[in-house]
């Protein structure tokens, strides 16, 4: 009896010789062509199921394209000779397998032709200011930032495990009501923080970092711990190798307490233990997808925190928890050993108390790995120098709409009162949410596997705007808008260094959602500080409204920490936080944390 997938194979490798083949026997010989026929398109077996017309009729709703009746004709009746063998990598019969680590062939680059990152120099000036005497209460001293916590435990003030035993203690008294950790890594740490101390009193210093507990989004992973990315399918996914910036954490003597929550892959505020909540409005979410660093972070659970951005991940919940979140320049922090849900866009970066702490967190994990092919050395130029004479970009329309409150523009007034100088900022009219064509096609190939198996429906989100239902619908993208799509990225990035040749930042009201679009796509580096308060009446959500479960209400309204953001040049992280430092005290609301907590 013959064999069919042979016959089929066979079949395909000779019908790309330019054999003629008839389009409902796929299983005919191919005719032999004179010696020197040139191969033509449109000549292999026809494969696939069969299309009509009506078939393409209905897919021009989708693709918003539209075609003659003769042109329906003609390409329904080549459609499976022309292009449906173009899905054999995945429809078969030689499926090929792509791990999510296997990056596209085209590799995105933040910084354009002809030009040069901001920072050309390495230097690194740490603020030598005196931490003060060590506080008597456990809850100060678990909220004291990075920069007081690593003076004290180097003078030998405080040992790393007395530290890391204040962290326990708290995550076991607060996290039922935040449900922000997903893994405890307490034998780990203890572990860590006892050599940390051995080291020190040895004289053998490794840096700010020592000691320090923190915690990483669980899309990091770590050798012999679970990762579970927050999702259903990964829950006893446990990986061999820790990622870099795990690596890179562990080699600086911080020391890894507990791995964090995360809206499920990547995704909003909501994983297969719950919904990760607000420390300062346990009524709404932390917000996502690096929902458990913002909320640990904030609650004072961990020293700081490691989380990702691909379009708002950091940002956000460094605003509605009150934090601070680095999101550094595209390439500059390698992502090997980290979830991929978009080659061209996903960073990891600090989420700390201070906006110091982000840069000393930021120094330990920068500089290339082979494991990550858009990751590119990079030099980190910063000091406390004056920030007197900073050119500061803004929007003028921005500062005057929602989402811009009182403390976004009174955050402009203080630019102003520093001594740095605001410059009114335009770019063109152009439909910018349109560049979320790339966050989807690239996400539901990262997850293709995950999407086409249905394991998808296992996630407790199913609701129109989560990932299962995006997956799907990405199939049905174009392949010739994705292309397009990365070109007019192109055209993006050439504003954006048309306005960085005037300005030195941006201050941004955090959750605009062009600049969140934007500088994501164009891979500028982004810090999202607390400003001050205002009052919300109701609580807030990442997810489309849904009038069958309403968001609850508050009659007075609820004071919650609000953030502003400033976007750098590239490369620039240290201009960046060197401004930040200067806003956040006169500021002066970072020492304030949530009440119960």
């Amino acid at each position: 009896m013959p064999n069919p997938r042979r016959q089929f194979l066979a079949q395909m490798s000779l019908g790309f010789l330019g054999a003629a083949v008839s389009l409902n026997a796929e299983t005919q010989e191919p005719s032999q062509l004179p010696p020197g026929a040139p191969s033509a398109f449109g000549t292999g077996p026809a494969v696939g199921p069969e299309v009509s017309p009506a078939t393409f009729a209905e897919a021009e709703k989708l693709a918003r394209v539209e075609l003659t009746p003769a042109e329906l004709t003609q390409a329904a009746s080549f459609w499976r000779v022309n292009m449906a063998a173009l899905l054999e990598r995945r429809t078969g019969p030689r499926n090929v397998a792509l791990a999510s680590s296997l990056a596209p062939f085209s590799r995105y680059d933040s910084v354009l032709p002809g030009q040069h990152p901001a920072a050309q120099r390495e230097r690194f000036v740490r603020t030598n200011s005196d931490p003060g005497p060590l506080p008597s209460d456990d809850a100060d001293i678990a909220f004291a930032p990075v920069t007081k916590l690593s003076r004290w435990v180097e003078q030998r003030k405080l040992t790393s495990e007395r530290l890391t035993h204040i962290y326990l203690n708290r995550i076991e008294q607060f996290d039922s009501k935040l449900r922000c950790i997903i893994t405890l890594t307490r034998d780990l740490a203890l572990t860590q923080a006892k050599k940390a101390d051995a080291e020190i009193a040895a004289g053998k210093y490794r840096g700010p970092l020592q000691g320090i507990p923190w915690g990483g989004k669980d899309l990091l992973d770590t050798a012999g711990i679970a990762t579970t990315y927050g999702a259903e399918p990964f829950r006893n996914r446990i990986p061999t190798q820790d990622a870099t910036v795990v690596q890179r954490l562990h080699d600086a003597g911080a020391v890894l307490i507990a791995k964090l929550s995360l809206g499920a892959l990547a995704l909003n505020d909501i994983w297969f233990g719950g919904q990760t909540m607000n420390p300062w409005l346990l009524d709404e979410g932390a917000s996502g997808s690096s929902a458990g660093p913002g909320a640990a972070t904030a609650a004072g659970l961990v020293g700081f925190s490691i989380g990702s951005e691909t379009g708002g991940s950091i940002v956000s919940p460094s605003m509605r928890c009150g934090v601070t979140g680095l999101r550094p320049t595209y390439g500059r922090v390698p992502r090997t050993g980290a979830m991929t849900l978009c080659w061209s866009l996903d960073k990891l970066g600090p989420m700390t108390r201070s906006v110091e702490d982000a840069i000393l967190v930021l120094q330990a994990i920068s500089g290339p790995d082979p494991g990550d092919v858009s990751s590119v050395p990079s030099h980190l130029d910063f000091d406390s120098a004056p920030v007197k004479g900073l050119r500061v970009g803004y929007f003028p329309s921005w500062m005057k709409q929602p989402p811009a409150t009182d403390v976004d523009r009174a955050a402009l007034e203080t630019i102003e009162k520093l001594g740095m100088r605001p410059v009114e900022v335009f770019l063109p009219d152009w439909p910018y949410g349109t560049l979320n064509l790339n966050l989807f096609a690239e996400g539901a190939a990262a997850f293709e596997e995950l999407t086409l198996s249905h394991a998808t429906d296992q996630l407790k989100m199913q609701t129109h705007d989560s990932w299962p239902n995006l997956f799907r619908q990405a199939r049905f993208l174009s392949a010739v808008d994705f292309v397009q799509t990365d070109r007019f990225r192109r055209k993006v990035c050439q504003e954006m260094a048309r306005i960085f040749s005037d300005v030195d930042l941006l201050l941004v009201p955090s959750l605009r959602d062009e600049m969140l679009t934007i500088s994501n796509n164009t891979g500028h580096p982004s810090l999202t500080l607390r400003a001050g308060f205002v009052e919300v009446g109701e609580a807030r959500s990442d997810w489309a409204p849904d009038p069958q479960h309403p968001l609850p209400k508050f009659s007075p309204p609820r004071r919650v920490p609000h953030g502003v953001t400033l976007i750098g040049r590239l490369f620039d992280e240290g201009t960046l936080c060197r401004a930040g430092i200067a806003l956040e005290r006169a500021f002066a609301v970072a020492s304030y944390h949530p009440p119960g907590f």
